[in-house]
């Protein structure tokens, strides 16, 4: 017999996409975008958006890019929010 005096999990986690930085700004999608890095508020909730056509990018990133064009950086289809 034992006695198990301590356990420490492990997880691991990673988005479901297959594009693992933002197109627009070009930083990793689980870093902050650069809206976010020049912020001094130092636990700034920074959400990644995917399209239906499965892109994804920062959401401040896609959102200003909305603003001026309403299709795809990438594909050029019209834009459809799948998951923020």
């Amino acid at each position: 017999m034992f006695t198990l005096k301590k356990w420490n999990g492990i997880c691991f986690w990673e988005y479901d996409i297959k594009v693992d930085t933002c197109a627009i700004c070009r930083n990793l999608l689980v870093d902050l975008c650069l809206n976010c890095k020049t912020e001094d508020i130092k636990s700034i909730d920074c959400t990644v958006a995917s399209g239906i056509c499965n892109h994804a990018f920062h959401f401040h990133c896609i959102s200003k890019w909305l603003k001026n064009r309403l299709v795809c950086p990438m594909c050029n289809s019209d834009w459809e929010y799948q998951t923020i």
